[in-house]
C-alpha cells in the first residue's frame, strides 16, 4: 500500500535543498588524541547547528545490523495473538510489545502507524527502582524465537558501547570531565526499539503519521533506518528529509544534552510521515539512571540558562513524556495505578515550532 495524499504540513525540504552533516567516527578508535579531538569538534559543530547528523566509521558491522533487522522482522511477522503475549502493558517498566493502538492517548483520533518491541539496559528484578514500579528499570523479557535474544542483546551491547564513545567525545568537545557525565550511568533507562511502520492506505496528515513530531528525552539517539520517511527540523526550524545513507547511523541530540549544554546543543524535533509502506527502524535512546539529576553543567550556568533549564530527574522527564505517549500508561494513571510525583505537562518544554522555508 502507499499513501493516497500528503498534506502541506507534512512536506519537507529534500536533501537537494538542505543537507545534514556526515561525521566519520573512525578517529575515535585510533588511540590518537589529535584524531579524537578532530572528531569531537565535528560532532560538536553538528550538535550546535543541526542537532541531527549521520555517522559512519562507527565500528558496528553491517552483518550485525542486517541480523537485528531480520530479528525485528521475524518478531513483527508473527500473528498478533503471539505478539500480545508480550504486551508492554503487562509490565510497569515498559518492556515488550507495543501495538500501534498504544501509541498516544488520543487514539483513534490520532494514529501513529507503527508497532514496536521495546527493551532496555538489563537490571535485576530486585533493583529498588523496579520494585518501586513505573521507573523504566528492570529485567528484559524475550520472545521465544531461537537466537533472537543473542542477536538483539548483542546489537544492544554494541550500540550502547558506541553511545559511550559518543558521550566521551561530546564531553571533550564541551570541555568537561567525562566522569561528570558517565557517573550518572549504572543502570540507565537506555531503551532500544525495534520499530515496524505498518502498511496502510490512509493519507499523511498531522493526525495520521508514522510517528508524530517530538524531541527525544535522553542524551542522544543512535538510529538505523531502512527506508525514507524520517524528517528532521534543522537549525532554522524548517523540516527537511533525512533519508538513509548505507552504512550510516543517524544521531540526534536529546533533551538531556540540551540541558547539560545550556542550550548550546539542540534537542531536535523529528517525525516520520505516513508513507503508507512497510518500514523498519532501530533506534537506541542513550539515557541515564532514573534518579540522575540533570541541570546545566557548571561552566554553562548563567541566571538565564538556569531559569530556562531547571533541574530535573532524568527518569522523571522520561516518564512525564511517556505517560501520555502510551495508552496503557495513561489508563493506569486514570485508574490511580500510576501516580506521578512529577508534573506531567501538556507538551514538551523542549518543543520547537516549525517554520516555512524562505522562498
Amino acid at each position: 500500500m502507499a499513501r493516497a495524499s500528503i498534506s502541506d504540513d507534512q512536506k519537507a525540504l529534500t536533501v537537494e535543498d538542505a543537507t545534514l552533516p556526515v561525521v566519520d567516527l573512525s578517529g575515535l578508535f585510533t588511540g590518537d588524541a589529535a584524531d579524537k579531538a578532530r572528531v569531537a569538534a565535528e560532532l560538536g559543530d553538528a550538535a550546535r547547528t543541526s542537532g541531527f547528523f549521520y555517522i559512519n566509521g562507527h565500528g558496528i558491522s553491517q552483518a550485525l545490523i542486517d541480523a537485528v533487522f531480520a530479528a525485528s522482522k521475524a518478531f513483527h511477522e508473527k500473528p498478533r495473538s503471539y505478539k500480545m503475549r508480550y504486551w508492554s502493558g503487562f509490565t510497569t517498566h515498559h518492556r515488550g510489545y507495543v501495538p500501534f493502538e498504544e501509541n498516544g492517548a488520543d487514539f483513534p483520533k490520532s494514529i501513529n502507524f507503527n508497532e514496536a518491541w521495546d527493551m532496555s539496559y538489563e537490571a535485576p528484578a530486585d533493583h529498588p527502582d523496579h520494585l518501586a514500579q513505573w521507573r523504566m528499570t528492570g529485567p528484559n523479557i524475550w520472545p521465544d524465537i531461537p537466537g533472537w535474544k543473542a542477536t538483539v542483546g548483542g546489537y544492544y551491547d554494541q550500540a550502547f558501547d558506541l553511545g559511550l564513545r559518543l558521550l566521551d567525545a561530546l564531553a571533550l568537545e564541551l570541555g568537561v570531565d567525562p566522569e561528570e557525565l558517565t557517573r550518572h550511568i549504572t543502570y540507565p533507562t537506555s531503551q532500544l526499539r525495534l520499530l515496524r511502520y505498518i502498511p496502510n492506505a490512509m493519507p499523511a496528515t498531522k493526525d495520521l503519521v508514522g510517528i508524530a513530531a517530538h524531541s527525544d528525552f535522553e542524551c542522544f539517539t543512535i538510529l538505523m533506518t531502512g527506508a525514507p520517511g524520517l524528517q528532521v527540523m534543522n537549525a532554522d526550524d524548517v523540516w527537511i528529509e533525512a533519508p538513509p545513507i548505507p552504512g550510516c547511523f543517524v544521531v540526534n541530540i536529546g533533551d538531556i544534552f540540551e540541558t547539560w549544554s545550556g542550550g548550546q546543543f539542540k534537542s531536535t524535533q523529528h517525525r516520520v510521515v505516513n508513507l503508507g509502506t512497510e518500514r523498519y527502524s532501530v533506534p537506541l535512546f542513550f539515557g541515564l539512571d532514573y534518579h540522575a539529576v540533570v541541570e546545566p553543567l557548571e561552566k554553562f550556568r548563567t541566571p538565564e540558562v538556569i531559569e530556562k533549564y531547571p533541574a530535573m530527574k532524568a527518569g522523571d522527564h522520561l516518564m512525564r513524556m511517556s505517560v501520555n505517549a502510551f495508552r496503557y500508561m495513561a489508563d493506569a494513571r486514570a485508574k490511580g495505578d500510576l501516580v506521578p510525583d512529577y508534573e506531567v505537562p501538556e507538551e514538551s518544554p523542549f518543543k520547537r515550532e516549525a517554520k516555512q522555508p524562505d522562498p
